[in-house]
């Protein structure tokens, strides 16, 4: 820290520096200063400084390159170093840095009032709001599919405050960086927060990738205050994040951003010729509404996708390029489908299929298993639930049921996709059309609850249906006076087959009405 502070920088900006670089390389601070924190005012008042430490201290840098030759500082903040007849100059590589951003970076929101939808959440008595016009943010969760603005208002509630200058907006992600990386952030806040300068927010993106374990170490820091702390996840916290953390944290839902809400943010995209694309690209309308309609309601997927067809369509026109739905199709390739075959959507989507073909809805439910083939799923799995469902809610109203299904089961397994949609949407649909009953479902859960409860104490099997293939055993009774039903089946009818406590319950209940098969197996059994 002592050699950033020699360069010139602040203590507080050298701190904050080392915080997000790790704290084992002075290049990689140096760099992230001069790509994140340098205005071009600042950079030439620091420069004289930087020019003089380097000259005392030629070698400062040298453990972070190593002595490998090969070896090169980071490409996004390189400094060169330019000679000229009275001084050597080092300039700064990422004055372009923006440039190469894509679009829906360059296009974030910087407060609450340029977020675009999420009006749940931002109305102006909303939690956000009054905790940004009090200056008293909580910690919070935000919980919401990829793309529609957790990180843009974690973001801009800082920049949305009465006076940003009273917090310092720390990020990382879960997927690069560490408890160590949590620990310094940490470390720096307690410093900061004792010289009482500013409060530190901690904004951790994908935090559901930390292990139980790893979201351990956020806990006492929220609760003595050390740090606010900001999470964002696309998986459901409920499956995914601790409950101690939920505890002290207040979840919050996105949802998926409307076609109305895509289109604002894709013409703000070719309107803002500063951050969005250049004057010299026209967007068509039909452009933007395809593009709209077929995010899926993810602004990144959308925004990208402007700026891939905008690049295309420079490249084949040159200046004055006008964009077509042809290049927007181009573009997105095919509708994005927000399908996660691990996390929520999967057990939504396989929930809606279940419950369509329960209620006997056989386009709903061919619909959600069209939903599921195009986003991904295994068809094996959809397989192996049709063969549950044709158990559990169909059984014996069509015992046929069953072998439906496992025959969908073999024959997906033998062709494969796509090929087998076709089979399994005929199957699905025959489940959905067939009778239902669940008495069999009923009956065993029954029985396995009066076994779980002893309820019989789960007596011994009585003696006369007991196997007898010794002398001894049949000496001690067993087999004794079992009638063997087809040589006398007027004798086997008063035969019992449960335990004597339980002679009088009745696992499986046929349903009113039932007639036929139904009524002459009941008679049987």
């Amino acid at each position: 820290m002592e050699q950033l502070v020699s360069m010139g920088f602040s203590s507080d900006l050298a701190a904050e520096a080392l915080t997000a670089t790790g704290g084992d390389s002075i290049q990689k601070a140096t760099d992230w200063i001069l790509s994140h924190r340098s205005s071009p005012q600042s950079t030439a008042t620091l420069q004289p400084k930087l020019d003089r430490f380097l000259r005392l201290h030629p070698k400062a840098l040298a453990p972070a390159m190593g002595d490998d030759s090969s070896k090169r500082p980071n490409p996004k903040t390189q400094i060169h170093v330019a000679a000229d007849d009275s001084n050597k100059r080092h300039k700064l590589s990422s004055s372009s840095h923006r440039q190469h951003q894509p679009l829906s970076e360059r296009m974030r929101p910087r407060t609450l009032d340029d977020v675009v939808g999420q009006d749940h959440l931002l109305s102006p008595s909303s939690l956000l709001r009054s905790a940004v016009e009090s200056n008293r943010l909580p910690s919070i969760v935000f919980w919401g599919p990829p793309g529609t603005g957790k990180t843009s208002i974690a973001k801009s509630l800082i920049n949305s405050s009465k006076d940003p200058s009273l917090y310092r907006f720390v990020s990382l992600s879960a997927v690069t960086s560490g408890v160590k990386d949590v620990r310094d952030a940490v470390e720096s806040a307690k410093r900061l927060n004792l010289e009482g300068k500013k409060r530190t927010v901690l904004f951790m993106d994908e935090v559901h990738r930390f292990n139980k374990s790893q979201q351990d170490t956020f806990l006492p820091v929220i609760e003595d205050g050390s740090i606010l702390f900001i999470g964002a996840t696309t998986e459901n916290p409920s499956f995914h994040l601790i409950t101690p953390l939920l505890s002290r944290c207040r979840v919050l839902t996105l949802n998926p951003l409307k076609p109305n809400h895509v289109e604002t943010l894709l013409r703000r995209a070719v309107d803002d010729s500063e951050r969005g694309l250049p004057n010299s690209v026209e967007v068509d309308d039909s452009v933007i509404e395809f593009l709209a309609n077929n995010c899926d309601g993810d602004a990144r997927v959308a925004l990208n996708a402007l700026e891939i067809s905008a690049i295309m369509a420079t490249t084949r026109a040159g200046t004055d390029a006008v964009v077509s739905i042809d290049d927007a199709k181009e573009a997105l390739q095919c509708k994005h489908l927000a399908y996660d075959k691990a996390g929520e959507q999967h057990y939504n989507l396989i929930s809606a299929l279940h419950k369509s073909m329960r209620g006997g809805d056989a386009n709903a439910a061919i619909y959600w298993l069209a939903r599921m083939l195009e986003g991904g799923e295994e068809p094996l799995y959809i397989a192996r639930r049709l063969i549950r469902f044709a158990s559990e809610d169909i059984g014996l109203a069509d015992p046929s049921a069953l072998t439906q299904a496992v025959a969908c089961y073999q024959a997906s397994h033998f062709l494969g996709m796509p090929e087998c949609n076709v089979i399994l949407a005929q199957c699905t649909a025959y489940l959905a059309l067939a009778p239902k009953s669940i008495a069999v479902y009923r009956a065993i859960g029954a029985a396995q609850k009066v076994v779980k409860d002893s309820v019989g104490q789960n007596e011994g099997v009585p003696l006369h249906l007991r196997n007898a293939p010794t002398k001894l055993m049949k000496e001690l009774g067993y087999g004794k006076e079992y009638i063997y039903p087809p040589s006398d089946p007027s004798s086997a009818a008063g035969q019992t087959y449960l335990p004597p406590s339980l002679l009088h319950h009745k696992f499986l209940e046929w349903p009113e009405g039932a007639s036929g098969d139904f009524q002459d197996q009941e008679h049987r059994l």
